[in-house]
């Protein structure tokens, strides 16, 4: 049967001398603080040195020393002297350390303004970028350096990946894109309905699908689906130091996991925006069959005419340069993961921000270039 501990405890013996007694342990501490509260009563003028006989002292630990050191350091404020008498060295050593500890003041949070936090992110920032374009740099060496040479190409892992990323995401893809098809031609008809130019539907959906909604939507998905797989997964791996054995062994990161993933989401992602083209088209035919009276034969024969191949091209075009870029943050935040869990996580939460954010403004840019091109 276990028994409880004796409670610490400090009694006056004799003007300004005071005896502890029982374990000064964190187990036994008690109301021990109350207790103390008697040294805080004596007068700094008619007792000049408190006197604290340890000869009782069962044992104590670091929490029970600092605690009462907490209390001594109120005296020593006031100019009172503490004289230990009877104290093991080994306590007294433990005394003089805390009592260094208590009597160091805090560092001082320095203040920050509104503009230097700013500045500081804006700096943070301009490094990242530049981490993130000597990634790019490095991955293109390795690129280059691997090119010549099939057999050093990791075939195994790029199918796996086109896999994962790309026939697994053949549901999400196609449902949502389904229903983009569904909404665009629901708006559109109930606009067209007034000016007797339901058959205009045809282009409306074709365009906006094959141009615009396939290619950005596919990418997002695949941003917040495959983009935080890869910076996970090699998060991960550099948290259990697998990144560092693969070096140790002479085995090149990029090679092994970045290039076969940049590669699988180049091929991937626009074979992924041509499932979508046909299933949001396939959502908009459906759409303009119920509201405007527009047969699936007259659709398709229109959407042949009218539709040109550019239009598919441009979207197909976008696409691989979104899998590019998704495939690519994916795996350098993945790299710039810390040594623990947490970082994983926040990593894997900005790949998929930043991909989604850059995907986006992407395409701002290639609206703007192609409207000036003409195409």
């Amino acid at each position: 049967m276990q028994t409880l501990p004796v409670s610490a405890d400090i009694k006056l013996a004799d003007k300004g001398q005071f005896k502890l007694s029982g374990n000064w342990t964190a187990r036994a501490l008690g109301d021990i603080e109350k207790k103390l509260a008697v040294i805080n009563k004596l007068d700094g003028n008619e007792v000049a040195e408190i006197v604290l006989d340890g000869s009782q002292l069962n044992a104590i630990d670091s929490v029970g020393v600092w605690v009462l050191q907490r209390q001594l350091k109120k005296m020593r404020d006031k100019g009172q002297r503490i004289r230990l008498i009877d104290w093991p060295s080994n306590y007294q050593k433990l005394m003089a350390v805390i009592e260094n500890e208590i009597a160091t003041p805090l560092l001082a949070v320095p203040h920050q303004s509104s503009l230097e936090k700013i500045g500081r992110k804006a700096e943070t920032a301009w490094i990242d970028v530049f981490s993130f374009l000597s990634f790019l740099g490095e991955s293109a060496l390795a690129l280059v350096r691997i090119t010549p040479f099939p057999q050093r190409w990791r075939w195994r892992m790029v199918f796996s990946n086109i896999q994962i990323a790309g026939f697994d995401a053949l549901p999400i893809i196609g449902l949502t894109s389904f229903l983009l098809g569904i909404v665009v031609a629901y708006q559109g008809a109930d606009q067209l309905k007034h000016y007797g130019a339901n058959i205009f539907v045809v282009e409306l959906v074709g365009y906006s699908m094959l141009r615009e909604f396939s290619p950005l939507i596919t990418a997002i998905i695949i941003a917040g689906r495959s983009g935080s797989a890869f910076a996970a997964q090699i998060g991960t791996m550099v948290v259990t130091e697998e990144i560092d054995a693969m070096r140790t062994i002479g085995i090149a990161p990029i090679d092994l996991l970045v290039l076969p993933k940049v590669i699988a989401l180049v091929v991937a992602l626009p074979l992924l925006t041509v499932f979508s083209d046909i299933t949001g088209v396939l959502g908009g035919m459906i759409m303009a069959r119920s509201q405007l009276d527009i047969n699936f034969h007259e659709f398709i024969l229109r959407f042949g005419t009218e539709v040109h191949l550019p239009t598919f091209l441009v979207g197909i075009g976008k696409a691989a340069v979104f899998a590019f870029v998704i495939a690519m943050i994916g795996c350098y935040q993945g790299f710039q993961t810390k040594a623990n869990a947490d970082s994983v996580g926040r990593q894997t939460t900005r790949s998929v921000v930043q991909s989604i954010f850059i995907v986006i403004v992407l395409d701002a840019l290639f609206s703007v270039v192609l409207s000036i091109l003409d195409l």
